[in-house]
């Protein structure tokens, strides 16, 4: 079972930026997608972005398109999601998870989630 352990959130204004860190132990890291996921109040838990096993590939959710980086460091177990440009529609916690393509949307692979990094951005 991989333990996950996400970082770098915090309350923000409108407009600015967080680096938001993911580090995974206890499974490969290496073998895997690795995507990040975020949970509104009230709302149920979406697809944010997706990096590939090496890196060299990613896809966004249109919401976050050009405004976010997905990016990863296998030696180091860790991914990151660069985010700028935050808006309020972006306050949520954010989660990692590996990712996989189901039916054209992209998914979670595995059952079991760390406790995730808040992120409040304000007006």
């Amino acid at each position: 079972q991989v333990q996950l352990v996400e970082s770098g959130g915090g309350l923000v204004q409108a407009g600015g930026s967080l680096r938001l860190s993911c580090a995974a132990s206890g499974r490969t890291f290496v073998g895997y997608n690795m995507g990040w996921f975020r949970q509104a109040a009230g709302k149920e838990r979406e697809f944010v972005a997706v990096v590939s096993r090496s890196g060299g590939s990613t896809y966004y959710a249109d919401s976050v398109k050009g405004r976010f980086t997905i990016s990863r460091d296998n030696a180091k177990n860790t991914v990151y999601l660069q985010m700028n440009s935050l808006s309020p529609e972006d306050t949520a916690v954010y989660y990692c998870n590996s990712a996989q393509l189901v039916v054209g949307n992209w998914s979670p692979l595995w059952d079991y989630w760390g406790q995730g990094t808040q992120v409040t951005v304000s007006s």
